[in-house]
């Protein structure tokens, strides 16, 4: 399989990752659109919100409210858009949740080996 969400599961490319269970991995986007701006995927292979299975997304949502709380305490975030994209507009098809911050003021993007490195001191 040539998923690049799949090989980050897998190890076979290197990521920020803030958090991993048997069910999930989240890790910094790469490309971030705000200091802290995530993704949680699930480890197994799933395209889209119509074939990922209810237990997977509610744990999903779980993690989710965890990371918020990892934001608000570390980065100091006022306030968090989750976006789940589909179909056409899905770039990477895997099933991925993007958790972006925002900032009252505008936030200059530090390197995010400066991100995660405030995020992994829990």
């Amino acid at each position: 399989m040539n998923c690049i969400f799949c090989k980050i599961v897998n190890n076979d490319i290197p990521s920020y990752t803030i958090y991993e269970d048997e069910i999930v991995k989240v890790f910094l986007d790469v490309n971030p659109d705000s200091n802290g701006h995530m993704l949680i995927i699930p480890r197994q292979h799933v395209l889209d919100i119509t074939e990922i299975e209810s237990d997977a997304w509610n744990h999903i949502l779980n993690i989710t409210k965890n990371m918020k709380s990892l934001l608000e305490e570390k980065l100091k975030i006022d306030g968090l858009t989750l976006i789940q994209n589909n179909g056409m507009v899905q770039e990477v098809k895997h099933f991925h949740l993007h958790l972006k911050p925002y900032y009252k003021e505008r936030q200059n993007l530090l390197p995010i080996e400066d991100i995660y490195n405030k995020l992994k001191e829990h």
